[in-house]
């Protein structure tokens, strides 16, 4: 199976999905990076790591179709089955979506369906929860939602500040994302309405 990982920044899932893969936890290849960001530190660890980039610039394209278009001929070229996205700073059209339906995973630094957006660390901290986490789902049309595949909570403790929260989830999250992939690469993720059946968990 082909991977495919879109990120904006600087890659830190990207990162634990590569070593996942290079450490034979997720039998699959990992084939391309998709980046908007030509400064974005992820292109430099899939350079190291020897793996293929399609930096995309929206700015260089007529409209966002044409953005998606110049995506999705990178990911026919290389025969992607699994798309992740990782910190990737685009909202996917509904087309697009539809187009790779069942094939999108996402990670979200907080417990979907609560602070949804792209601050989710910062705006679970802000509100005052004493509870917060990780969710990896499937995405579909809506924004930060779509069938959650896992979900690992985190708590907020009194010391915690921004910082130190941020820390635990990324802790969390870059065990957590290469999980989901290894079980949806194992074909073991079934879409059930809106949730997710795992087989032998």
């Amino acid at each position: 199976m082909n991977i495919a990982v879109f990120a904006s920044g600087r890659g830190s899932n990207f990162s634990a999905i590569i070593r996942a893969v290079k450490k034979g936890k997720i039998k699959a290849s990992l084939s391309l990076l998709v980046c908007d960001n030509p400064g974005a530190g992820a292109i430099t660890k899939a350079k190291r790591a020897g793996i293929k980039v399609a930096l995309v610039k929206s700015k260089e394209c007529s409209d966002k179709k044409d953005f998606e278009a110049m995506i999705a001929a990178h990911l026919e070229n290389e025969k992607i089955e699994l798309i992740a996205l990782a910190g990737f700073m685009r909202i996917l059209s509904p087309e697009f979506v539809r187009k790779y339906s069942g094939r999108i995973l996402n990670i979200h630094p907080a417990l979907l369906p609560s602070f949804k957006g792209a601050e989710g660390i910062k705006d679970a901290f802000g509100y005052g929860v004493k509870v917060t986490g990780v969710t990896v789902h499937f995405v579909d049309e809506a924004m930060d939602h779509g069938p959650i595949i896992l979900q690992q909570a985190v708590k907020i403790e009194a010391g915690d500040n921004l910082v130190s929260l941020e820390k635990k989830i990324h802790k969390i999250e870059h065990r957590l994302y290469p999980k989901a992939i290894r079980l949806f690469v194992e074909g073991r993720l079934k879409i059930e309405g809106r949730g997710v059946k795992i087989s032998n968990p």
